[in-house]
């Protein structure tokens, strides 16, 4: 995986559409990631996160049923791909990988020992 195709926004979208699914729609993704991080997170950023990560291929969505809160609008759902699946994957297995490599030093630091 090239860094330049996953920041970490997107990386943090894609991350909470796979676990809200199949309800993952852009209101409630940017409530999730606001509740996680603890910092605001804007609809519209998470809109663009997830046009972004859709032209990429890492999303597909449909629309839901209409309902009456949103005026009789339909809401747009976003899942993860089979790709999506794999950027993740790989995305996660870097960051273990230079995790392992740093906690022991880390910890060490701080006089904890794990083992």
């Amino acid at each position: 995986m090239r860094r330049s195709d996953l920041g970490e926004f997107e990386e943090i979208v894609l991350l909470a559409v796979a676990a809200m699914s199949p309800k993952a729609y852009a209101v409630v993704i940017a409530e999730e990631l606001e509740k996680e991080t603890k910092y605001p997170v804007s609809t519209g950023a998470v809109h663009a996160a997830l046009q972004r990560l859709e032209d990429k291929g890492y999303l597909s969505s449909s629309f839901g049923e209409a309902t009456p809160e949103r005026g009789g609008r339909r809401k747009r759902l976003f899942t993860v791909t089979g790709y999506g699946v794999r950027i993740l994957t790989e995305a996660r297995a870097v960051r273990d990988n230079l995790w392992d490599r740093i906690l022991p030093e880390v910890l060490s630091k701080i006089g904890l020992d794990l083992s």
